[in-house]
């Protein structure tokens, strides 16, 4: 384990997530005023059930998808045993004659063995009786489960009625923020939180999305290994809702996991003089999960075969070129997700990218592949042509053997073939296309852009965006996969792992232990390329890749307006919002639409007003200067925001918000939909005004987000421009983290070295917090005066060595960074070990995490 053994700096309390005075603050009242819902012990199931049950319409469509999945079950099991036991298979292919007294057709019933030889076949398969047994008992569980949540969701569901005063018919057109509102109001009354006297919207996410922010972060620190390369593949990405499971039950709730409940970290796991003792254990727990996964494989691949034919057949009947569309992959949702994004609010906004990034797609098709295509489809056709106009003549022809099978066959030959022919009125404009993807997915790699054109960049999107038939096959495949995947390779990361849930957890007052990048932080994970430079004193194994943190702050603080962020916090957020609207008011002096390629980051913004003037006067109400200062002209950054809503350039969804702005009381600030309390813009009016008002609301704080993402992203560029540009956007995986920095490069000062963003050029090591670039305002290039590096004295993480500028341009060694690091291909440099502290030395102290109060 000694060359995976790591070390990580520790996090300081940043902010109080609680009320002046209230950092200690434990509620009593008195026995005679509790409510039924005072003092919910399990904070994060309720508030997961009550968020569970919105998003399934209410009680009553909940319980009636829970049956029918164990109906499903049943029918599934059922009917597998029934086809392959009790089904005389040579009387219905009519191999075997059948006597009829009054008849000489042969039916259904024919075919059917008697019970007693079906029972017979059944008691002499052992694999058979096996499967049903592992069956019977998974059934049962689950009624136990369903049983359980049923007495569970009936609270919820008085709960919304008694305590939130909404009735189930009101729950499925009621956004989710109304509900988020109602609870926050009504912990006053209450108490459902006796540790704080008020509840914040981020205090309901951290609750809804503890583990699932976990996640997201291992992901963007690039801990998990679901990243391989495969010698005929290359590289590819293998992650299935199969680990996904595996992962959760390690990490999160399976026996012997790392945390002791749903809001609290074992305390031997806050400790780092155990590590290599907690990284062995966890190791033999993968291990022997691994092994029952290998055990459980043949049951698991039965079920997902099965479960895949009953659920794909007839969709690929039906329509088969089903198999030809893409889906948003379950590694791309979990990349693309923002710290502290619910699951509607992700799917929400993947959804609103899918056309655009299927066009995207379809722009690689290959020329080979069309001309074959489209005569296969040819001769396909014809054969099919002259069999339907037979079939037309004389039914009778369908009675011939295989002719009807032709005809399915052929119709899905000719189905598949159109699905690689060009659509011919189709333009391929690439660059445009990935800008309107970015506006709604938010995380691209920088060496995307500019490079839209290459199959390089189509393939690495690929991985995020994949086929429907890629991603049944990977389910199919997960069985025998994923056994290998928690053996081989987590197995290896234990130690990585212990220390990531050591240095990245905070514990909040009224929260419990979180993942500290879920608190968004600037000062803590911000990232200097990401517009953070001067308010973050990360590290660089502290800073979240590709703009994160930056990112989902932005999200959360747009899609929760009415959220009180900490005094740094919200001076990062007014300080962006007030460049973007200066920037624009400035884009209107230009008489020209400006490319995005200019130098300046505020020709992204004149793009954004080269629109129709509704967008001016949506995104930027703040200022009644921006309504009327649009540029003529379709350039990609205007078509890229016009595309963002469907319902944008509507008149008299327009007159809706100005309504709802002026009913909700805001003034001097933009709108931002999705966060607006419903029960105050729909006051006064009916239910279909108040759902339609929601919905322009939730419109146009997506769009602003997206405005937001891509001004972003555009200035990261600018202050990026002159840098290294990266081939590959994989992240080394952490698995050499012990590696020292060269005792030269350690040793030696390098007064003139730049700061390389690490999404974009090679890491390099981090320069103290004082190290400033010049302003992006001004539209210049990064400063040429970088910080001082590291003294040896500090903490630090090491690795394999990797290129970045010294004194004089010349080309210095030092260590690529671990957790998330960028490293060349190829290059492998000396390695040096660290003396390690003693591992009993912190083994009497305290727990080693920070506490927020």
């Amino acid at each position: 384990m000694a060359h995976f053994e790591t070390e990580y700096q520790r996090l300081e309390a940043s902010y109080s997530d609680s009320p002046p005075g209230e950092e200690n603050l434990l509620m009593h009242v008195p026995e005679g005023s509790k409510s039924q819902w005072h003092h919910i012990e399990n904070l994060d199931l309720f508030f997961q059930r009550v968020y569970n049950l919105h998003q399934k319409n209410g009680f009553t469509c909940m319980l009636l998808g829970e049956i029918f999945e164990l109906v499903q079950l049943l029918f599934v099991v059922g009917f597998t045993v029934f086809l392959a036991n009790c089904v005389d298979y040579d009387v219905l292919f009519a191999n075997k004659f059948v006597n009829h007294t009054d008849s000489s057709k042969v039916t259904l019933p024919d075919a059917i063995l008697p019970m007693d030889v079906c029972n017979a076949h059944i008691r002499e398969n052992t694999f058979v009786i096996f499967v049903m047994i592992i069956s019977g008992v998974f059934w049962l569980h689950r009624l136990v489960k369903f049983l359980y949540n049923v007495c569970c969701y009936w609270e919820i569901r008085s709960f919304y009625i008694n305590a939130l005063k909404m009735t189930m018919s009101e729950l499925p057109y009621a956004t989710w923020q109304e509900v988020q509102a109602r609870i926050i109001e009504i912990q006053k009354e209450h108490q459902i939180c006796i540790h704080k006297k008020e509840l914040t919207e981020l205090d309901i996410y951290h609750r809804i999305l503890r583990f699932k922010n976990y996640m997201v972060a291992m992901v963007n620190k690039s801990l998990l290994p679901v990243r391989f390369r495969l010698p005929v593949l290359g590289d590819c990405v293998f992650y299935t809702r199969g680990l996904k499971y595996n992962f959760e039950l390690i990490f999160f709730w399976g026996p012997g996991s790392l945390f002791e409940n749903e809001w609290s970290l074992k305390p031997e796991y806050k400790r780092g003089g155990n590590r290599l003792e907690l990284a062995d254990r966890l190791a033999s727990r993968i291990l022997w999960i691994g092994i029952a996964n290998l055990m459980l494989c043949p049951v698991i691949l039965v079920w997902q075969i099965l479960y895949a034919f009953f659920s794909y057949t007839e969709v690929i009947k039906r329509e088969p070129g089903s198999l030809g569309a893409r889906c948003w992959s379950l590694y791309g949702r979990c990349y693309l997700r923002h710290f502290n994004e619910l699951d509607h609010e992700l799917m929400s906004r993947l959804s609103k990218g899918y056309k655009a990034a299927s066009k995207y797609m379809n722009c690689f098709l290959s020329p080979l592949l069309t001309v074959v295509a489209k005569n296969v489809a040819f001769f396909a056709g014809s054969l099919l042509a002259v069999l339907i106009a037979l079939t037309i003549y004389d039914e009778d022809v369908l009675a011939v053997e295989h002719v009807l099978s032709s005809i399915t066959l052929l119709g899905v030959c000719i189905t598949v073939c159109r699905s690689f022919i060009p659509d011919k009125h189709m333009v391929f404009c690439p660059e445009q296309l990935l800008r309107v993807i970015l506006a709604h997915i938010h995380y691209m790699p920088d060496h995307w852009q500019g490079n839209a054109h290459r199959y390089e960049t189509r393939d690495q999107f690929s991985q995020l965006f994949q086929y429907k038939a890629v991603f049944i096959l990977e389910e199919l495949l997960s069985p025998v996969v994923t056994p290998i995947i928690l053996i081989f390779c987590l197995r290896r990361k234990s130690l990585e792992i212990i220390d990531f849930f050591r240095n990245f957890t905070v514990e909040v007052v009224g929260v419990g232990d979180t993942c500290s990048f879920a608190q968004m932080d600037i000062r803590q994970h911000g990232h200097p390329a990401w517009m953070s430079e001067g308010k973050t004193e990360a590290s660089i194994y502290q800073q979240a890749e590709d703009g994160k943190t930056e990112l989902s702050l932005m999200h959360f603080a747009i899609t929760n307006p009415h959220w009180q962020p900490p005094r740094e916090t919200t001076h990062f957020i007014s300080q962006l919002k007030e460049r973007v609207h200066r920037e624009a008011a400035g884009a209107s002096s230009e008489t020209h639409p400006l490319s995005l390629s200019e130098s300046e980051p505020r020709s992204l913004v004149a793009n954004i007003l080269a629109g129709p003037s509704t967008l001016g006067s949506v995104h930027f109400a703040c200022d009644s200067s921006l309504t009327n200062n649009a540029v003529t002209g379709i350039p990609s950054g205007g078509t890229a925001l016009r595309s963002l809503s469907p319902i944008s350039s509507s008149l008299h969804l327009r007159g809706s918000l100005s309504a709802a702005h002026r009913a909700s009381g805001f003034t001097g600030r933009a709108m931002t939909g999705s966060g607006t309390d419903a029960r105050t813009v729909s006051s006064g009016s009916s239910a279909w005004e108040g759902q339609l008002t929601s919905l322009v609301l939730s419109e146009y704080a997506s769009t602003e987000m997206s405005i937001h993402a891509l001004y972003m992203h555009e200035l990261h560029k600018q202050q990026s421009r002159g840098d290294l540009s990266r081939h590959t956007w994989h992240r080394q995986e952490s698995d050499e983290s012990s590696d020292s920095i060269p005792d030269e490069v350690r040793s030696e000062p390098n007064t003139h070295s730049r700061n390389f963003p690490r999404s974009q050029t090679f890491p390099t090591t981090l320069p103290s917090p004082g190290a400033s670039f010049t302003s992006a305002t001004s539209g210049s290039a990064v400063g040429q005066d970088g910080a001082k590096a590291q003294s040896s004295t500090q903490r630090r993480h090491s690795g394999p060595a990797a290129d970045h500028f010294g004194a004089g341009g010349k080309v210095v060694r030092t260590a690529r960074m671990p957790m998330g690091g960028w490293a060349e291909e190829g290059k492998v440099s000396s390695r040096h070990q660290e003396p390690l502290q003693e591992e009993t030395s912190e083994d009497e102290l305290p727990p080693h995490i920070h506490k927020v109060t």
